[in-house]
C-alpha cells in the first residue's frame, strides 16, 4: 500500500480528524499543488481551529497569485493562533505574513 493510499485509508476511518486531511495535502503537495489544495481548504472549511493548516494554505494560494484568499488565510490564521495562545506558531505565521505582504507591495 503506498502511502497516499494509507492516508486515504486513515482519513475514510476517522474523518473527523483533521491531522488525516492535513498529512493528506501535505503528502499531496509533493507532487502536486493543485491535488492538494481541495485537502488544505477542507481542513480550513471543516476544522477552522487546525491551526498548522494556516501557514501551508496561505502559501499555496500565493504560489497560484491568489494574492486576496493568502491574505484572508494568513490574516485568519494570526486570529486563531493568538486565541489558542500559540506564541511559536504565531510568530512564524505573522513573519510569513509580513514576508509575503512586502513582496506583494501590500504594506
Amino acid at each position: 500500500m503506498s502511502r497516499l493510499e494509507l492516508l486515504h485509508k486513515f482519513a475514510q476511518e476517522e474523518p473527523q480528524n483533521p491531522f488525516n486531511w492535513y498529512a493528506l495535502a501535505t503528502e499531496y503537495r509533493k507532487y502536486s499543488l493543485l491535488e492538494a489544495l481541495p485537502y488544505y481548504e477542507k481542513v480550513w472549511q471543516e476544522f477552522p481551529d487546525y491551526a498548522p493548516n494556516y501557514y501551508h494554505l496561505a502559501h499555496a494560494y500565493w504560489e497560484l497569485q491568489a494574492i486576496e484568499k493568502a491574505k484572508k488565510v494568513f490574516e485568519q490564521g494570526i486570529q486563531i493562533l493568538a486565541k489558542q495562545k500559540e506564541s511559536k506558531m504565531l510568530q512564524e505565521l505573522q513573519n510569513a505574513y509580513q514576508n509575503f505582504l512586502f513582496e506583494n507591495d501590500l504594506l
